[in-house]
């Protein structure tokens, strides 16, 4: 049984936000894209891709009373994934930190978060979390990323600066939804850590404290698409 199992990865999957500027009546992260195909369904590619090629994935899905629609949606990976709910309180753990605080205490091993409304795409996008946490032995920390000069769109994301050397890609700078996007050429869609620096991972959306980012070796697909609206 997939419970019985101690997880070689673990996945924290936030879904207790209210998704008000996405302004729609039903949890975002269903918003149909095709025939049998939401949003949830494409960010969780790249998860399923770790399970498909041996590993055993424990995802913590972090959900509020009111997104039991997604909890019901995701019986559909039961057969292929491990999955733990946990509730977040947003009185004692507010906002997507809280929620990654929330979840820690359930993963084990590598962890890597994926929000469900974030969608990479682009040849080698299923891969690429694979690679990123095998680059979590060497480096600690490891983002899946794309390119992107736009300000706007960096003013909303968790934005990095990049450089190139010695045959990797790294993180010189990282900061969430910068005010000033200077300097910046970059965003993260997953971020994974090893084992022993999760502990860390929710500083990488929290505002007012040092992201440990910095030195992370980053892995590029051709998009990544933020959901957060209806338009996409």
């Amino acid at each position: 049984m997939l419970g019985s199992r101690t997880p070689d990865v673990s996945i924290v999957l936030p879904c207790a936000g209210f998704g008000t500027r996405f302004g729609a009546p039903y949890s975002k992260e269903l918003h149909c894209l095709a025939p049998g195909i939401t949003v949830l369904d494409r960010s969780l590619e790249a998860v399923v891709e770790l399970a498909k090629s041996g590993l055993h994935v424990r995802v913590v899905v972090v959900f509020g009373t009111h997104k039991l629609d997604t909890v019901n949606y995701l019986a559909r990976y039961a057969d292929l994934l491990h999955f733990v709910f946990v509730f977040q309180d947003e009185l004692a753990q507010p906002g997507l930190d809280g929620a990654v605080r929330t979840a820690l205490p359930m993963t084990q091993g590598p962890v890597a978060l994926v929000l469900p409304d974030i969608v990479l795409d682009g040849p080698g996008s299923a891969e690429s979390l694979s690679t990123a946490l095998r680059r979590t032995a060497v480096a600690g920390w490891s983002v899946v990323a794309a390119e992107e000069r736009n300000p706007g769109t960096l003013r909303h994301m968790g934005a990095l600066a990049l450089t190139e050397g010695d045959g990797f890609v790294t993180v010189d700078a990282a900061t969430d939804k910068p005010a000033d996007p200077t300097g910046f050429n970059a965003f993260w869609g997953m971020v994974a850590a090893s084992e022993e620096q999760a502990h860390r991972l929710p500083d990488v959306v929290s505002s007012g404290v040092p992201s440990p980012l910095p030195g992370a070796v980053a892995v590029l697909v051709e998009h990544i698409v933020n959901y957060n609206t209806t338009e996409g």
